[in-house]
């Protein structure tokens, strides 16, 4: 049973307040704790104060530049995509939340900033998390559900019956996706070490294939989807286990001149990533496959149906890792070794975690575990 705000508390937040933040100061500098001015709260926004806020690699890749041509930010800059906690004051135009609303959102891109005690989001960002759990498995789902969820339903309109290989199965976003694709009735494949098989089973993979002892691209063929998180060769060897027809999703990359057009790049980016994804696009069209990249997005509706999901026991959060608000720095930083099953999550200043330390987790080297 998840703890609530009281009244009380809700109606003593003062606006305008300094608040705890784990930020940097430019790119490639190490993330620290500051305090920052209270986020405004615009017309259509929630403030939202923050019970728990998941780990993801976009937030490590952003800290040191990875992401700067695509989404740039002003510095210094509040990091943390995913969120759960409680409405303590909304703007003038929000009918969807009312303060005491226990909510959950991933902040969408320019607007970020969930690794401090308050984020003002967007309501159409933002749900009710699931009843059925607590905060921290809440803050654990928004960008890996909502990976999964436009990648399999959006893109892949994946079905009963359909075949589907999900990659890096112990991670983040794959044990959601095993999840999902096992309630849409498809037949599903993953990667993984083999001392992750069983787990991974127990989520609703029928085939789990070794990577460190098996190809992955011998042992299957005829599929229709596959959801490829690293990128690289093995995005290549994915393609080769589609049927024709059959549609590889990225993650990883390479983005396309599509992407490129739908963000709005300038013309040099947009030349840029018309090369660096032709080899893949290329080798799509001589199989008869499609490739697509996926640069998810926040949508507020969507995770009003995962939460859905959730409480129907359809999808169960897996969190692996958490770590409290003053180690931020190490939490980013163990996001590159792996080994976690499923999320890492990072606490409230002074929140009390029911989940096992980080330091009580054994990594195993899951090749490939994206959060």
């Amino acid at each position: 049973m998840r703890e609530r705000l009281s009244l009380s508390e809700i109606l003593d937040h003062k606006e305008n307040q300094d608040m705890r933040a784990i930020v940097i100061d430019g790119y490639k500098k190490l993330a620290h704790e500051a305090d920052v001015p209270e986020p405004a709260v615009g017309r259509g926004d929630v403030l939202i104060r923050v019970a728990a806020a998941g780990l993801n690699m976009i937030d490590e890749k952003i800290r040191v530049g990875e992401f700067k041509a695509l989404l740039p930010y002003r510095m210094p800059l509040t990091l943390g995509h995913d969120v759960a906690g409680t409405v303590i004051r909304v703007g003038a135009g929000v009918s969807l939340f009312k303060p005491g609303d226990e909510v959950y959102a991933r902040s969408r891109d320019h607007r970020i900033g969930t690794f401090a005690e308050r984020i003002a989001i967007d309501q159409a960002d933002v749900a009710l998390a699931p009843a059925s759990i607590g905060m921290v498995e809440a803050a654990s789902l928004p960008l890996v559900a909502l990976t999964a969820w436009q990648a399999l339903v959006e893109i892949g309109k994946v079905t009963a019956g359909h075949r589907v290989l999900i990659h890096a199965g112990a991670g983040g976003v794959g044990t959601i996706a095993i999840q999902l694709a096992r309630h849409l009735g498809a037949r599903v494949a993953t990667t993984a070490s083999a001392g992750n098989a069983d787990f991974l089973r127990e989520l609703g993979a029928d085939v789990v294939i070794d990577y460190r002892t098996q190809d992955f691209a011998a042992e299957l063929s005829g599929y229709d989807f596959v959801l490829d998180s690293l990128g690289g060769e093995n995005l290549e060897k994915s393609m080769r286990v589609l049927r024709r027809g059959g549609t590889a999703v990225g993650i990883a990359g390479p983005p396309t001149p599509a992407f490129a057009r739908k963000m709005g790049l300038n013309p040099v980016l947009r030349v840029a990533i018309r090369a660096l994804s032709h080899k893949v696009r290329s080798r799509a069209a001589k199989l008869g496959v499609r490739y697509e990249f996926l640069f998810m997005r926040a949508d507020g509706a969507q995770l009003r149906t995962i939460a859905e999901l959730v409480d129907a026991g359809a999808i169960r959060p897996i969190v692996g890792a958490t770590f409290p608000f003053d180690r931020a720095p190490e939490a980013l930083s163990a996001l590159h070794v792996g080994g976690t099953r499923g999320k890492s999550v990072l606490l409230a200043p002074d929140a009390r975690s029911p989940h096992p330390s980080s330091a009580a987790i054994t990594a195993d080297n899951e090749r490939g575990t994206p959060s």
